[in-house]
């Protein structure tokens, strides 16, 4: 047992002794068979990097069982590099201590930003040597969700023209994930329209936090917006809009300020689907809703991340030229909002010294004070209500990295304690200031791509 998730435990209705429990370990290692249960591994299509791609699917996950605990929701519980699938294709199957580590705290760093996502409830680690570009250590995710199915699920059906299996992956979404819909006589536009609104809310939110995915392909978005598939992620450390955080993306594709119309693009693959059910028409309709609800989203985010309330286009402004001058300066995103919580006009010197030109700042503060005067919330509230809305905490690169060399040498505790940092992201935690800080100049040398 490498680490264990309480938090995720309880959405379960499992026991935290499980981490110690034999039969536990043994059931999400595979090396035991849960009784009565028939896993399963899902195909699926997708567009990969702009190309279509017939047939994919899970080939290293397997679907082990779905639980439903008391609280009346559902949960799919899936191993992530549990060998080899009918889908393996040329791969192993398997997954290697890094990547799952990865996954494992960010999908956690990112629930606890308030973002949907897949959880993970633990960590298996294996001696078993896994090869990539060099032999590493093999690992197993544990990871839950309401639902694993993706765009590429619903296109590998359309394009395969299984259109009655295609109508009953729907019904299936409807009934168990979108039972709202279950009534409508337009139900498969209303499906499409709430996926696109559900998609377009995740990437404003993405943007807000400088949360880079890495490999937006239809086969890693889920149909419940959920945030899925963590491999060549990436936050923002000095704001860089362009930023490409996959080793492997040498055009760019999903470059942090691309995720926006990525995400559209990959709707309008997942709306042609629809067309079996539904006229072109409707589909457009639905795909309309895209941008208004992006739009809106982040800039309702990033208003509340200045601490003004009201909608104005001189706060939009304040918004463009902020972000501006934190790429001209190469400011660290987190941090100058962070810092941004406690400012008043007579004490900005440590935010200001994060910009190379403090007249251009000193105007951009000046315009912000008086946008906050015009508010009129007391400070303290302000404050709250931005400390709310700015994370001091998110998983950089430099600090996975750090808990991954450890974990390769047998130590698991830099997990543990970047996990239980990541869980209160909006918190000061004192005694965790260095977790906060400017990124190490051997930082900027990390380069992380597809290869898990």
């Amino acid at each position: 047992m490498v680490d264990f998730n309480e938090n995720a435990a309880d959405l379960v209705d499992l026991s935290h002794d499980s981490k110690n429990d034999g039969d536990f370990i043994a059931y999400m290692s595979g090396n035991k068979r849960l009784p009565t249960i028939t896993s399963i591994a899902t195909v699926y299509a997708g567009h990969q990097f702009g190309y279509y791609v017939p047939q994919l699917g899970d080939g290293r996950a397997i679907l082990l069982t779905e639980i439903s605990p008391p609280d009346g929701s559902t949960w799919e519980l899936q191993l992530k590099g549990a060998g080899l699938t009918a889908f393996s294709r040329q791969g192993d199957g398997r997954a290697v201590l890094r990547s799952t580590i990865r996954e494992y705290l960010c999908s956690e760093a990112i629930h606890h930003l308030n973002i949907p996502t897949t959880r993970g409830l633990c960590i298996i680690g294996s001696d078993t040597d896994v090869y990539r570009e060099r032999a590493e250590k093999g690992a197993m995710l544990a990871r839950l969700a309401p639902s694993h199915v993706r765009f590429g699920t619903v296109e590998y059906f359309y394009h395969s023209r299984q259109y009655d299996m295609l109508k009953i992956l729907l019904d299936h979404l409807i009934e168990n994930h979108y039972p709202q819909l279950s009534g409508s006589d337009e139900k498969y536009e209303a499906l499409l329209e709430e996926i696109v609104i559900n998609t377009a809310s995740l990437i404003a939110q993405w943007q807000s936090v400088g949360f880079t995915h890495g490999v937006m392909n239809t086969d890693n978005m889920s149909a419940l917006g959920l945030t899925m598939d963590y491999g060549p992620f990436g936050f923002l450390d000095a704001y860089n809009p362009g930023y490409i955080c996959n080793h492997s993306d040498h055009q760019g594709r999903y470059a942090f300020d691309q995720q926006p119309n990525i995400g559209l693009w990959n709707l309008t693959c997942l709306a042609e689907t629809f067309t079996a059910f539904i006229s072109i028409d409707s589909a457009k309709q639905a795909l309309a809703k895209y941008e208004s609800t992006y739009t809106n989203t982040y800039i309702d985010i990033m208003l509340t991340k200045l601490g003004l309330q009201s909608y104005q286009p001189a706060h939009l402004d304040l918004i463009k030229d902020l972000l501006s001058q934190m790429e001209e300066s190469a400011a660290d995103y987190t941090i100058v909002f962070r810092k941004l919580c406690d400012f008043t006009l007579s004490h900005t010197n440590s935010l200001r010294d994060m910009f190379i030109h403090h007249e251009k700042f000193d105007n951009w503060a000046n315009r912000y004070s008086r946008a906050l005067q015009q508010e009129n919330i007391p400070a303290t509230v302000r404050k709250k209500l931005m400390r709310a809305a700015n994370p001091k905490f998110i998983l950089r690169n430099h600090l996975a990295q750090i808990a991954i060399e450890k974990a390769e040498n047998g130590d698991f505790s830099e997990v543990k304690r970047l996990r239980q940092i990541l869980s209160q992201p909006f918190d000061e935690q004192i005694e965790f200031e260095a977790y906060a800080s400017i990124p190490p100049e051997w930082a900027k040398k990390i380069e992380v791509s597809c290869s898990s």
